[in-house]
């Protein structure tokens, strides 16, 4: 390495060896990141959303019993089936529809400290998304014994679900829709984070 007489700068001559770059200075105190540099909250982990599917199916349950109990012992079989099978699909839409729009999760979400938002600005979700996902939950869910059993019977290696709820990327807990399942501390971190890195406009 030179230095030019004419401009002052230096430059390598062929063969020499490159100047050693300096290391990256750790950021000062008090710096923040720009806004879009805040992450989406991660996804809720799996026991705390099995036991929130488990608290729904539970209220489901005693609500639709509740509610067939007068009239099941003078009902038919059919007449029986649909008693309970009714309730149980309107109390899933206005738990997972309903409340969800209203509140940002169900019941049993609500319960374990869940929160459902999209992505990726991790903001609440619309009705017609949470509609389409529960219409495709009630599709979904029938053919989940199929599934198993086809990848019973193929072997190792055949996942039991469905190319679209693998979001077609491999991802085993990509949302059909772009939707996840986050901790309500979680959003409400991020939510404080992203807040404080947004400029204020006087």
């Amino acid at each position: 390495m030179t230095i030019s007489r004419a401009t002052g700068r230096t430059r390598n001559l062929p063969g020499a060896p490159l100047p050693t770059p300096r290391p990256a200075l750790p950021p000062a105190p008090g710096y923040r990141a720009a806004p879009h540099a805040a992450r989406v909250p991660p996804r809720a982990g799996d026991m705390r959303r099995y036991l929130a599917v488990g608290l729904d199916c539970y209220l489901c349950l005693v609500t639709v019993g509740l509610l067939a109990r007068p009239y099941v012992d003078t009902a038919e079989a059919t007449e029986a089936a649909g008693l309970l099978l009714g309730p149980a699909v309107a109390f899933s839409f206005l738990n997972h529809v309903v409340l969800t729009a209203l509140t940002g999760a169900g019941a049993g979400k609500l319960i374990m400290g869940i929160r459902v938002v999209r992505l990726p600005d991790a903001g609440r979700p619309g009705p017609w998304s949470l509609l389409l996902r529960w219409l495709y939950g009630l599709c979904w869910l029938p053919l989940q014994p199929w599934y198993g059993l086809r990848s019973l019977l193929s072997g190792p290696g055949v996942l039991p679900r469905t190319s679209l709820w693998n979001g077609g990327n491999g991802e085993l807990h990509a949302d059909p829709l772009g939707l996840r399942q986050v901790r309500h501390s979680d959003l409400t971190a991020h939510r404080t984070a992203v807040a404080a890195t947004a400029p204020t406009h006087r």
